[in-house]
């Protein structure tokens, strides 16, 4: 399942065991590599504020875009949880 944000894309796989695994990668296309660990860095901040939102038995990862360097951190988190629901709603129906 995948869900696209301007500042990131979200993907998740079902998988066995019961804690969630998070990963996060930001391609050469997205800036020189001060700004790809800029980009890392605000997603691992953001993810660690929806941790509560991440659910057993899945894999996610979070595919960094250049908007991340620029969006608020606020709003970051606030995509972050609304594709965390939205990823897990999907699946569900």
């Amino acid at each position: 399942m995948r869900v696209g944000r301007s500042a990131f894309s979200l993907q998740t796989n079902a998988r066995a065991v019961d804690e969630p695994g998070i990963g996060f990668t930001v391609t050469k296309q997205q800036g020189n590599s001060p700004e790809r660990n800029r980009i890392r860095r605000r997603l691992r901040a953001a993810a660690k504020a929806c941790e509560s939102g991440f659910q057993p038995r899945h894999d996610y990862v979070l595919v960094g875009r250049r908007a991340a360097l620029s969006t608020p951190f606020a709003e970051l988190v606030s995509e972050l949880s609304a594709s965390i629901s939205k990823i897990h709603v999907k699946k569900k129906s």
